[in-house]
């Protein structure tokens, strides 16, 4: 797997302090940028951070190119909607002689048997595909048989609020393992960049020290001084 952040909005945090600003000010364009010193921006990223007013931090944005990933981790990617996707087509991208990268979580490649016979699968698949294509079937048709395994790339780009939103989902001890590592990559992308708004990234265990798993949470909230569990619209704790 390989994470690139490919752009960011320049300074982000430069920009959101000066859409914070503009809620309390008169001025207008770039005077909103002017004499906003690192700590007063600091100071005014975590007034709304810690007040929820979010949509301030919408105006920064960043974009990722990832490869070496599966199509079952794309799937769940797109679910995180206020976002632009860009993804390898197999429509377009043939693969030659039947011949395709593809990702075999670490549960399976962990017992040897499985592996070999996930692999006997594969290449199995691979071969009806390139007969399909031999038999002129569109590669548009053809491709209905290549599975969630199959490798692919992809290019998109969130904002600084969708991206926590991700964060919080995707970082999770329960997401699926694939995706939580692309996540953890690109946390590490971004911390950097926007240090005082990606600080509050991480699962809502972390973050809120509440979990909203209910029964299906992992428990990790137990260990977390003052943590909580608890399910939505449910009126109360559980």
């Amino acid at each position: 797997m390989k994470v690139t952040l490919l752009s960011h909005t320049i300074d982000p945090e430069a920009v959101v302090a000066a859409a914070i600003n503009q809620c309390y000010s008169a001025k207008g364009g770039e005077e909103l940028k002017e004499n906003i010193s690192t700590e007063k921006r600091e100071r005014l990223i975590g007034i709304v951070m810690n007040s929820g007013h979010l949509s301030t931090i919408e105006h920064a944005s960043f974009t990722f190119a990832v490869e070496g990933v599966s199509r079952a981790l794309t799937h769940q990617l797109v679910r995180h909607r206020v976002a632009s996707f860009s993804q390898q087509s197999q429509r377009y991208v043939k693969f030659k002689n039947g011949e395709f990268d593809y990702i075999i979580p670490p549960k399976i490649s962990a017992d040897k048997n499985l592996k070999k016979k996930f692999e006997q699968k594969i290449e199995g698949l691979g071969r009806f595909y390139e007969e399909m294509l031999n038999s002129k079937i569109p590669a548009e048709d053809a491709r209905s048989i290549l599975p969630n395994a199959c490798e692919t790339k992809i290019v998109f780009t969130m904002n600084a609020r969708s991206l926590l939103n991700f964060f919080e989902h995707r970082l999770c001890i329960r997401a699926q393992q694939e995706i939580r590592e692309m996540a953890g990559k690109m946390l590490d992308l971004v911390n950097p960049v926007a240090p005082n708004i990606f600080k509050f990234a991480g699962p809502s265990c972390e973050t809120q020290k509440i979990c909203w798993e209910g029964d299906l949470s992992c428990g990790k909230w137990k260990g977390i001084r003052g943590g909580e569990l608890r399910v939505r619209n449910s009126g109360g704790d559980k």
